[in-house]
C-alpha cells in the first residue's frame, strides 16, 4: 500500500533525528564512519519504524525478522535507529566506540541485544544471511531475513558465493540491500575496482532485483513491499544513495567515508540536518 503523506513526513522526520545522532555520537567517539551511516538513514527509518517485524521490548522474541549488517563500519546509523525504536536510551549513543560500551565501531552480537551477528570483515554478510534464511525456512519458519550490505564489500570474493548459494536454494525470505553510493575509503568504487553491470550480475546469480534511490522513502518503502510478494527467489535492492546526505558541504565526497566530524564540524552538519 503507498505511503501517505503524513507517514511520508513521519519516516522522514525519523530519518533525520537517526542522522542527527549519527553526528553526535560520532563527534563525541572522535572516530568513525559518516558518509555510509548519513546515507543509509532513509533505509533504516524504513526498517525500524515500518518494514521490519520486530519488537525493542523483547529483542529476542521468535517471530522477529533477522536485521544482518554486513558492512559493520556503518553501524552508528544502526545503533542510532535502535535507540529512536526503543532498544535503549537514545543518550547511551554517545557511549560510541567508548572502551567497555555496548556500542563498538562495529557491531558485537553478545554485547547488544538486538544484533543477530558481530560484522567487521566485509564480504561475509550475505552468507550468514542465506543461510539463516535457508534453515527458517527448512523449519517452517515465516521471519523474513535482511541482509544490508556496501558496494565496495561486493570486490570481495567470498560476497559472490554467498549470492549464489542464496540463488541457488530460491531464498524468498531473504532480501539484501546493496547501498550504492559508490565511494569507498580509496576513491569511487568504479576507480578503484569498476562494478557496473551490477544489476545485470546480480540477475544472472538468481535474483530478483530491484533498483531505487535510497533516499527517497516512498520508493525505499515499496522496494521492501515488492520484496515480499517475490515466491522464488530472494530479492537484491540496489539502493542509489548520498553519502554524507543532509549536510551538503561533505555529500559524495569520498574522503568522509572513514572520517568523524569534530565538534566545530559537527555544530554546523547539526544546523544544515536542522533546516
Amino acid at each position: 500500500m503507498p505511503l501517505s503523506d503524513i507517514e511520508t513526513t513521519a519516516l522522514s522526520e525519523k530519518a533525520r533525528a537517526i542522522r542527527m545522532t549519527v553526528i553526535e555520537m560520532l563527534a563525541e567517539a572522535g572516530s568513525g564512519h559518516t558518509a555510509g551511516p548519513l546515507g543509509m538513514a532513509d533505509i533504516f527509518a524504513t526498517l525500524y519504524f515500518r518494514t521490519l517485524v520486530h519488537d525493542s521490548t523483547n529483542p529476542d522474541w521468535e517471530g522477529r525478522d533477522r536485521l544482518l549488517l554486513s558492512n559493520g563500519h556503518i553501524t552508528p546509523v544502526r545503533y542510532a535507529a535502535m535507540a529512536h525504536a526503543g532498544y535503549f536510551p537514545v543518550e547511551e549513543c554517545l557511549t560510541l566506540r567508548k572502551f567497555g560500551s555496548r556500542l563498538q565501531g562495529h557491531p558485537e552480537r553478545t554485547k547488544l541485544p538486538g544484533l543477530e551477528t558481530t560484522s567487521g570483515p566485509l564480504g561475509s554478510g550475505v552468507s550468514q544471511a542465506a543461510g539463516i534464511a535457508l534453515a527458517l525456512a527448512m523449519d517452517g519458519k515465516k521471519n523474513h531475513v535482511y541482509c544490508l550490505m556496501s558496494d565496495g564489500e561486493l570486490q570481495e570474493g567470498n560476497t559472490w558465493e554467498g549470492l549464489m548459494f542464496a540463488g541457488k536454494h530460491h531464498l524468498p525470505n531473504l532480501t539484501a540491500v546493496i547501498d550504492r553510493n559508490n565511494i569507498q575509503i580509496d576513491g569511487t568504487t568504479e576507480e578503484v575496482m569498476p562494478l557496473e553491470p551490477l544489476a545485470d550480475k546480480f540477475r544472472a546469480f538468481n535474483w530478483h532485483v530491484i533498483e531505487v534511490n535510497g533516499n527517497d522513502i516512498p520508493h525505499v518503502v515499496s522496494a521492501f513491499d515488492e520484496a515480499k510478494t517475490i515466491t522464488e527467489k530472494p530479492t537484491m535492492i540496489i539502493a542509489h544513495t548520498t553519502p554524507g546526505k543532509g549536510v551538503p558541504e561533505i555529500e559524495n565526497d569520498y574522503r568522509w567515508h572513514g572520517k568523524a566530524p569534530s565538534k566545530e564540524e559537527a555544530k554546523r552538519f547539526l544546523a544544515a540536518l536542522a533546516t
